[in-house]
């Protein structure tokens, strides 16, 4: 009988010490997400991290290439990613949370290039630097067959799993564009000493970025908890009161 007990007490103090947790995987995405001291540092992951500790959740977050992480999710080896785009795809195999994030897509010239930015027609036959594959380039090439439905030259695409490679091309003179997260690329301007050399042309269109938790993720309690307290982080302003300290702005909650 002792032993009986003894059996069932730790049992019973194991599970008490185990954490619910999930690991969210992304990619260098500043200034939404970006590694720092050897951390994964930036408004996404802060938010996140505060969304976890409202309801009780371990999580952890690690930094990888973009095909990297989605194999990760897809393996199971991680449970969620963070500051991505939402379409048909990735709804097929993620839990999408509210929107984190809203910014824009646009369109980034040499400072020398007067264009400001309106219509696709303007940039017809352009050749245009994207991130790829991404929403970002799935976008850009809608506009190109915009632009072809119209009878007008094409934008030409040159797509690089590198965003920095991308400005650098263009300030270099090697692209006439860029088509890239407004924010993202002014971060990459700051970072590659690029201001004053390229510059923001016009948006195209307004985005949300969310978080997406693995439809494969076991614990379905888990999950539901972490929505609700994301639901409560953002319906009593702190989680707003993280993004606009680093200069950029809260998606509106549905």
């Amino acid at each position: 009988m002792r032993l009986l007990l003894s059996v069932l007490l730790c049992v019973c103090t194991t599970h008490a010490l185990a954490a619910d947790r999930l690991r969210f995987v992304t990619l260098e995405f500043a200034p939404f997400i970006y590694g720092e001291n050897q951390q994964v540092a930036g408004p996404g992951s802060e938010v996140i991290a505060a969304v976890c500790e409202r309801a009780d959740i371990d999580c952890s977050f690690d930094i990888y290439p973009w095909r990297r992480a989605q194999e990760l999710m897809k393996s199971g080896e991680a449970d969620g990613m963070m500051v991505i785009g939402r379409n048909p795809e990735r709804e097929e195999w993620l839990d999408f949370s509210p929107p984190m994030f809203r910014t824009e897509y646009g369109f980034f010239v040499r400072a020398e290039d007067t264009l400001i930015y309106e219509d696709p027609a303007q940039v017809a036959g352009y050749r245009v630097g994207v991130f790829a594959p991404s929403n970002t380039e799935t976008q850009l090439k809608g506009l190109r067959d915009k632009l072809v439905e119209a009878d007008l030259p094409p934008i030409l695409i040159d797509g690089h799993p590198d965003d920095s490679a991308g400005m650098r091309k263009l300030s270099a003179g090697r692209l006439d564009a860029v088509y890239s997260n407004r924010d993202r690329g002014y971060g990459i301007l700051a970072d590659e000493a690029l201001e004053g050399k390229v510059r923001y042309a016009g948006g195209d269109k307004a985005i949300l970025y969310y978080a997406g938790i693995n439809k494969d993720f076991g614990d379905l309690a888990v999950v539901d908890r972490f929505f609700e307290a994301w639901r409560g982080l953002y319906a009593d302003g702190e989680a707003q009161l993280i993004i606009t300290s680093y200069g950029l702005e809260p998606a509106p909650q549905p």
